[in-house]
């Protein structure tokens, strides 16, 4: 009988061993699991608050095209390159036509839109849609991906902003291929009334004169720049969604979200 009850014993003993050093791991990774989604959760209704609060499905701009340029925004700051009080993103869709005002410059600290206007894409990337992107000097094509705004000149085309891609093998060649924010005559009303299009550039964001000033005013002194495009190719380290876990929404956005 004692035999049979130190036998019990034993099993019992070796059970609860199993169950108290395996129970822990399960209880961890499920944590991990929910504070993950908790983040992606946060983030998605911090930007469904800003994409709304500033009207961008109104001015045409895509929650899905919103939700990458804010997620590069984050990641850039968090790796310093964004200063940390930078709160204006520019955002270019070439996926729309140039017939579209397919360019959004919008204030992240008051979520509003600041400028809805057309912008040109390069030459060599299509006619009236972008459809070819290029790195490459000389190839006169757009470039996808993150910039950070850099120094204001004064070149060919009059006051100019230079940029600085951020993006490997995609844009990083900005700087020396002379990709810039300039102003140009083709971009305008009158210009697609005739071609049924906007003209084209050299391959840099060009907008109309109209608002060149208003544009460069506003988006100069690092401050991000996303073009985005139809290139199953493109990737970026800055699109990364680790991130959010180590997101802090602004004060002004907590009482929306909650």
């Amino acid at each position: 009988m004692r035999k049979h009850f130190w036998w019990i014993l034993c099993v019992f003993l070796v059970f609860a061993v199993s169950f108290i050093s395996w129970t822990p791991i399960n209880v961890k990774s499920s944590t991990i699991n929910k504070t993950n989604s908790s983040a992606k959760e946060v983030f998605e209704q911090y930007a469904s608050t800003v994409y709304q609060t500033a009207k961008l499905q109104q001015a045409g701009l895509d929650i899905a095209v919103f939700e990458k340029a804010l997620t590069g925004y984050i990641n850039l700051k968090q790796a310093n390159k964004l200063p940390q009080n930078s709160s204006v993103i520019t955002v270019v869709d070439f996926n729309k036509s140039s017939r579209e005002k397919r360019m959004w410059i919008i204030d992240m600290l008051n979520n509003q839109l600041l400028l809805n206007t057309w912008v040109a894409h390069g030459q060599g990337s299509g006619d009236d849609m972008a459809s070819q992107f290029s790195n490459n000097n000389e190839s006169h094509q757009s470039s996808l991906g993150f910039y950070v705004t850099d120094d204001v000149y004064m070149g060919k085309h009059g006051r100019s902003l230079r940029l600085n891609g951020m993006d490997e093998g995609f844009n990083n060649a900005a700087l020396a291929r002379g990709i810039v924010v300039h102003a140009a005559d083709y971009v305008s009303q009158g210009t697609i009334n005739q071609l049924g299009r906007l003209g084209r550039s050299f391959g840099c964001p060009a907008v109309s004169p109209d608002v060149i000033g208003q544009v460069i005013n506003t988006i100069k002194g690092k401050t991000m720049l996303f073009i985005n495009g139809n290139d199953s190719s493109y990737t970026s380290k800055y699109l990364n969604q680790d991130v959010y876990a180590n997101f802090n929404v602004p004060t002004a956005s907590l009482a929306s979200i909650n």
